[in-house]
């Protein structure tokens, strides 16, 4: 049975109310060096010699941050209702003037004092001594936030903690990321790099203490820590107790992208190692070694970190589904839809490589984007991906679904060459009744002759944007906000490089974090553009899709406007064939 909505349950965001009289669109003129600015010495690191704690609270909008050390305290800001958007497809006209916003007000210092970190006492001394410090300053603090001590004592901070890490990470290198207990014991410790100076284990274990360190004093004056920025470093915190979670990356970069990345990882973690499990374990020893259990399992998180990089799906939380002709597409989810009987079945979905031919589930119940990222990147992984079996078991836990016990997925490999995989997911009260099953809806579609026409789909879905014939056209990216999922162009010239496509995505994510409001801007915005010596670039966000648009440079504003109108009427043009609509339930 078809039924109309979206196989996927994450919601639109809600857009908070613009302020009366302020525009919603807004032009950056940016220089290249803003969007990426390479580091290439850890000097960058050492530079300061004093820094600040502050605490930003009820603030209506961010400030720019000072370069020196801020130890980022929970944001409060004031709710506002949301904004209806527009629901013409026509934006002619709304790009305006530059919004100009007052820095965010509230800033406080509450740690300015002398301390002096003695480099010849053992870690576990210079880490008690750091956060005796640290309380000392807190608890320091009045009720209006005034100053408490003099800024060499957070220089000291931020000297203990640049001295771990000079003894990891010798070089700078942007986004590293690092997992570790409440205990200060390292689960998952990743590099972007790939030098051979590779950091010793004690180095490694310092760095991660002080971290630690630094997390638990906050913690036991009743806050959370939620970045520090030094110089051209963030360093995020994602605090999921009994585990922590650290991004360190350029301050350069919206934050909301490290905490989209390192709730990623935290919920790859809990694929393989359950919610429950992970509670029991640290109840009965809370300074349990978590990387030795995990240890099979790193390549999964290692695929996470890669995936993160320059998967548009993953950053979006939508999934994307495989360009085809929608009677195909119907034709193959009417061979995998159980029967109602196999009360344990929950998905059934057709893949080819990380698209998506049909996914049908229960009536009542779609799957978590967030959910499908995850399985994707575990079946991703060496053991599975270059099996030789037609088919496997494997456990597995989706965190959005149920955090707390694991799932069964039985996966059929239709034709490895083209990654076309049949995966049937149950509870795992009925595994022979839906292998069984799985393996007769495979013989179904190749009787039926669909297998073969899904093969040769799949080596035709691709599209470029010369397809669209739009004059000055990169690079597209489209969200359908009503069914949760994205299409975009193959990356060509010049963005078939690393270092374009990463410009390139760096870009878009700029954008998002703008129009959404994400760093406390005081409001959303229906559209912004970018204008670099690269390329210019344009977000535009309705009620029914978000665009986000790569153009030549040096177009106009017209030009871009009508650049992006058009890539709109493409799409809805061939939005049967781009989007999984109609998906049939059971």
């Amino acid at each position: 049975m078809q039924t109309p909505g979206s196989p996927v349950s994450s919601r639109p965001p809600s857009r908070p109310a613009t302020p009366s009289g302020q525009s919603q669109s807004q032009i950056l003129h940016l220089s290249p060096h803003s969007l990426l600015r390479p580091t290439n010495s850890s000097a960058s690191l050492r530079s300061r010699s004093a820094a600040q704690v502050h605490t930003l609270a009820s603030r209506s909008t961010t400030p720019a941050l000072p370069s020196n050390l801020h130890a980022s305290l929970p944001v409060a800001t004031s709710s506002a209702s949301a904004t209806s958007s527009p629901s013409s497809s026509d934006i002619r006209g709304i790009v305006t003037q530059n919004d100009e916003e007052s820095p965010g007000e509230g800033d406080q210092d509450i740690a300015e004092g002398t301390v002096s970190v003695d480099d010849s006492l053992d870690d576990v001394t210079r880490k008690q001594q750091l956060r005796d410090h640290l309380r000392q300053t807190l608890a320091q603090k009045g009720p209006s936030g005034a100053k408490a001590a003099s800024s060499a004592e957070d220089a000291g901070m931020a000297d203990e903690l640049h001295r771990a890490l000079r003894g990891i990470y010798p070089v700078y290198v942007p986004r590293q990321y690092f997992v570790l207990t409440d205990a200060g014991k390292p689960v998952f410790v990743s590099r972007s790099d790939k030098s051979e100076n590779d950091a010793s284990s004690d180095d490694m274990t310092s760095g991660i203490g002080v971290m630690q360190a630094l997390i638990s004093v906050f913690a036991d004056n009743g806050d959370k820590l939620r970045s520090i920025i030094s110089g051209t470093t963030r360093m995020t915190f994602v605090l999921r107790s009994p585990l922590y979670y650290v991004y360190s990356a350029s301050s350069l970069e919206p934050e909301c992208v490290a905490r989209s990345h390192l709730e990623y990882l935290h919920l790859q973690i809990l694929s393989i190692v359950t919610a429950a499990q992970i509670k029991k374990i640290f109840q009965r020893r809370s300074n349990f070694d978590l990387s030795r259990l995990m240890s099979g399992s790193t390549s999964m998180l290692t695929g996470m970190v890669t995936r993160l990089q320059d998967d548009l799906g993953t950053f979006f939380s939508s999934l994307s589904a495989l360009r085809m002709d929608s009677s195909l597409r119907t034709k193959a989810a009417e061979s995998i839809v159980p029967p109602t009987k196999m009360s344990d079945m929950l998905y059934t979905i057709l893949l080819v490589k990380n698209q998506v031919v049909s996914l049908v589930r229960p009536r009542k119940h779609s799957i978590h984007p967030a959910d499908l990222h995850i399985l994707l990147n575990t079946l991703a992984v060496p053991s599975l991906s270059s099996s030789v079996a037609t088919a496997s078991w494997i456990p597995i836990c989706l965190p959005k679904y149920n955090p707390q016990a694991f799932l069964h997925a039985y996966i059929s490999y239709l034709n490895p060459e083209i990654e076309l995989t049949l995966i049937s997911i149950c509870g795992g009260r009925e595994m022979e009744a839906v292998r069984e099953w799985s393996d007769q809806a495979v013989q179904r579609l190749k009787d039926e002759g669909t297998l073969l026409s899904l093969e040769h789909a799949a080596r035709r879905c691709e599209y470029g944007v010369g397809e669209l014939s739009i004059p000055g056209l990169r690079h597209f990216v489209y969200k359908s906000r009503q069914h949760i999922q994205i299409t975009s162009p193959v990356f060509e010239s010049p963005y078939d490089e690393m270092n374009g496509r990463q410009r390139l995505i760096r870009s878009y994510q700029i954008l998002f974090d703008s129009i959404h409001a994400k760093s406390g801007q005081s409001s959303t915005l229906k559209l912004q553009s970018i204008q670099t010596e690269h390329e210019n670039l344009l977000a535009w966000i309705t009620q029914p899709f978000e665009l986000y648009v790569a153009l030549s440079p040096n177009m106009s504003k017209s030009a871009m406007v009508g650049a992006a109108n058009a890539v709109a009427r493409w799409v809805r043009k061939e939005e049967v064939k781009l989007f999984l609509r109609d998906a049939p339930v059971f």
